[in-house]
């Protein structure tokens, strides 16, 4: 296209979910619902962890970490979704579709090796118990947190600065309810292949390394449970995985579904359905997966009802 015939971007417009004004309203009221229970649940997981010094460990300094980013996460997508049900125009700026594209790309990676952080620490508490508290140090336990993030920073920095460095000229219509990637490089007017490329080798790559630390983790775990004699000690072995294992498998399903398969396939209808779940539904389910199935942590809430029961009948 002549440069002269190219009109600058400065806003995109989201397609949303639907135009008829009966679905808005249920998914008005489900959405806020889910955003909701997401940040409360999170934010209480948060504050349990840190008000309980039984759960002062470093299981928990990682989940902790998790609820933070998942809250985090979930706040870049579902404040803008929920306003935005109910206008006509749905508009973002050019510069905020970039931040919003920015901050989610690296809350999401940064959650995956979160994910990778806490099944080495599931590997050294049941691989080698005696070691556990030497090993998992405070300074280890602070660089298995910052990689995470540090890691999510990069994957950040990379799409978002190679996606809106391209001229963008119209349309500027984005079939989506929020600024993912390969929306908004259907929108550029220039040769996407290589961002593309680079989509699929980065994201492959992030997803492999830290799927990788979590299966040879796990494989070591299951060697070291299936040596345990007794099938009580298997089971309460296996039970301290549990949370994790549903957690990893419902994200990276997820996750590789919509950016490491190729692309020849690729639809923008079908991912912007599952990305409802990934950005809205996961976040929230997070807390429930690690409360519900978590002895320490329903222990520790039902300690902490008692407590204020305790004080509210004085």
């Amino acid at each position: 296209m002549d440069d002269g015939n190219q009109t600058l971007v400065i806003e995109f417009f989201f397609m949303g979910l639907t135009d008829h004004f009966q679905h808005q309203v249920v998914l008005f009221v489900i959405f806020l619902l889910v955003y909701l229970a997401t940040f409360l649940g999170n934010l209480g997981m948060i504050t349990l962890i840190w008000i309980d010094s039984r759960l002062h460990t470093p299981m928990y300094f990682f989940l902790s970490h998790l609820s933070f980013v998942d809250v985090c996460y979930s706040s870049v997508i579902s404040p803008k979704m929920l306003t935005d049900i109910f206008v006509e125009k749905k508009v973002i700026s050019f510069f905020g579709c970039a931040a919003q594209l920015c901050f989610f790309g690296q809350f999401v990676v940064t959650e995956c090796f979160l994910l990778a952080s806490m099944a080495y620490d599931r590997y050294i508490a049941i691989c080698k118990p005696l070691l556990y508290t030497l090993i998992m140090s405070q300074q280890v336990r602070v660089q298995l947190v910052v990689g995470p993030y540090t890691m999510g920073l990069i994957n950040a920095i990379t799409h978002t600065t190679s996606a809106f460095r391209l001229p963008y000229c119209g349309p500027q219509i984005i079939n989506h309810f929020f600024c993912d990637l390969l929306p908004v490089l259907s929108l550029a007017c220039a040769d996407t292949k290589v961002n593309k490329f680079l989509l699929f080798i980065l994201s492959g790559a992030l997803g492999v390394l830290s799927g990788m630390i979590i299966l040879i983790s796990y494989i070591y775990i299951i060697v070291a449970i299936l040596k345990i004699h007794s099938a009580d000690g298997r089971r309460k072995a296996f039970s301290t995985c549990s949370s994790h294992l549903t957690a990893v498998s419902i994200l990276y399903g997820t996750l590789f579904f919509i950016y490491v398969r190729p692309t020849s396939g690729f639809s923008l209808d079908i991912n912007k359905l599952v990305s409802v779940f990934y950005t809205a539904v996961i976040p929230m389910l997070n807390p429930l997966i690690y409360s519900l199935r978590n002895k320490e942590v329903k222990d520790s809430l039902r300690r902490t009802f008692e407590r204020k029961t305790f004080l509210m009948r004085r």
